[in-house]
């Protein structure tokens, strides 16, 4: 997301127009998760204000539709996938093709994701995250996946929600996320030079932080590899995404002192009546 009431005259200007609120999101961070794409696949006019509102180093992550994906699997899609990929071909090459696969897809259905890998463009990225458990506890699964996926050049996306699930909830917030999100093995090995990890931590900031410190050292590791990863860090409400996300890269740049910085915010001026 860009967009998040909870940022309004915190990390966006108040009362800033919808055309805007990308360009300004992305003084804060370099990369977004297009998840609004997986339930429906957007104009490419609007797209195209997409690709002008940010530079050519960001990096947009855009989640399949999910009639592709969920309610067909991968089954008489191609209308449904010329559409999609013609909707967001203004981002070139900054856009990775992010299939999210439900947890009813398992190890059996493999050999359709990779039938349906070797249909995409070529020159798009691609990038699959799963959620099935015998992926990530059954060995073979896991051979198997990771073959299919490095055939493909296609990374595999991990969901790290191990540090939420250490405790109970303790807000709304947190009991939503707990009664909807995956609980599955940290996985931290990357099948290609643009791995992606994605992680939820805890309301409270103090266990968000220390729950990341693993990634730290696996970033860096990657980074002094010359992989190009990206990194995006949730938390249930995601109040404060955005500057969890650049204290996340600041501990990683003091593990890898030539990693560039984020860019610099635009000032936030505070709302006023008149």
């Amino acid at each position: 997301m860009w967009n998040h009431k909870a940022w309004s005259g915190r990390f966006l200007p108040p009362s800033l127009p919808a055309r805007e609120r990308l360009r300004a999101y992305a003084g804060w961070c370099n990369a977004v998760e297009g998840n609004t794409t997986f339930y429906a696949t957007p104009a490419r006019d609007t797209v195209a204000t997409w690709a002008r509102q940010t530079g050519p180093g960001f990096r947009f992550v855009v989640k399949l539709p999910k009639v592709v994906t969920h309610e067909r699997r991968f089954a008489g899609v191609e209308a449904e996938m010329r559409a999609f990929l013609d909707a967001i071909e203004p981002l070139g090459e900054r856009a990775v093709l992010w299939t999210q696969l439900p947890a009813s897809f398992g190890p059996p259905d493999v050999d359709a994701l990779v039938r349906f890998l070797r249909r995409l463009p070529a020159a798009r990225r691609r990038a699959v995250e799963v959620r099935h458990p015998g992926f990530f506890t059954d060995p073979g699964s896991t051979s198997l996946l990771e073959r299919a996926l490095a055939a493909a050049d296609a990374e595999w996306v991990p969901f790290d929600t191990t540090v939420f699930f250490r405790s109970p909830p303790s807000s709304e917030a947190e009991q939503e996320a707990w009664d909807r999100k995956p609980r599955l093995p940290r996985r931290t090995r990357a099948l290609t030079d643009r791995p992606i990890v994605r992680y939820l931590g805890r309301d409270s900031v103090e266990e968000t932080v220390a729950g990341w410190r693993p990634w730290t050292a696996v970033v860096a590791g990657w980074l002094r590899e010359g992989r190009s990863p990206t990194v995006f860090l949730h938390t249930p409400d995601n109040h404060d995404a955005p500057s969890l996300a650049r204290r996340f890269h600041d501990d990683v740049r003091a593990l890898v002192p030539g990693l560039g910085a984020l860019p610099e915010p635009e000032p936030v001026e505070p709302a006023t009546l008149f």
